[in-house]
């Protein structure tokens, strides 16, 4: 049997309608996991100042295992925190704005920690770059995650480089470093949600830098290869110049 109607690629909106409902009841539950879950670290807080002055063997031990917990309460508030992010991530407000600031905000944040390293930050940014449309709480968001992960693979030190650059139909950041990078097989799978080759990570990072990317309307590449380093490439699509913009206001004037 075939059909004259188009295909399309969109879930059939009762699917959607149980996405959107599974995704706010998912974000619900992980607030709701959210309080109890302080509560247990802060009274862990608690019982480890009590047990601060430790002096017997059964006290040192108590005051172990008291640590061990609070680490893990942490780390799921870590993760609750990342998964709630990555979960509301849907349609933003986006404003004429500059990649080029967005990105200095970032390195700036994080040049204390590189010259701390040994990591040597440089900028190529064109100062011709014209503007996008951009939300900058979370572009900020996905590109702070982009240069702690670069950092984060140069702990010996090394060279990080930023540069923008107009392509054929928009704008361009490259982020390079020549830090440890990574095999075929973790590449594939780095934007898969909880999928982490780091202790304790929740693996969200990455897949929630995409998800912000994909919602500007621009794409995330990436090429690396073990021991040489790692290259992301942003694409964000810049707007369409107003047709009337150029037009004398009088034009648009009616009486």
């Amino acid at each position: 049997m075939t059909s004259d109607e188009p295909l399309s690629d969109e879930p059939p909106n009762s699917l959607r309608a149980q996405y959107e409902e599974l995704a706010a009841l998912s974000g619900s539950l992980a607030h709701e996991i959210k309080n109890p879950l302080s509560v247990i670290r802060m009274n862990m807080e608690l019982l480890a100042e009590d047990f601060a002055d430790s002096e017997t063997p059964r006290e040192r031990r108590a005051l172990s295992k008291i640590d061990m917990v609070t680490r893990q309460c942490t780390r799921l508030e870590n993760l609750l925190n990342d998964f709630l992010r990555f979960n509301k991530v849907r349609k933003l407000d986006l404003r004429s704005g500059s990649l080029n600031e967005q990105i200095e905000r970032v390195l700036d944040l994080f040049a204390p920690q590189a010259n701390e390293t040994g990591v040597e930050i440089v900028r190529y940014l064109d100062h011709d770059l014209p503007s996008i449309l951009l939300n900058a709480e979370t572009l900020q968001a996905a590109l702070v995650n982009l240069v702690k992960n670069a950092l984060e693979a140069m702990p010996s030190g090394g060279q990080f480089i930023a540069r923008t650059r107009l392509t054929r139909n928009g704008v361009a950041l490259d982020l390079i470093d020549n830090g440890s990078g990574m095999d075929e097989k973790t590449a594939m799978k780095m934007f898969e949600p909880f999928y982490s080759t780091k202790s304790g990570g929740s693996g969200l990072g990455l897949p929630t830098a995409r998800k912000i990317i994909e919602a500007h309307g621009g794409r995330i590449d990436v090429h690396s290869e073990a021991g040489r380093g790692t290259q992301f490439t942003l694409e964000f699509p810049t707007p369409p110049r107003i047709a009337d913009e150029s037009e004398p206001e009088s034009a648009s004037m009616i009486d």
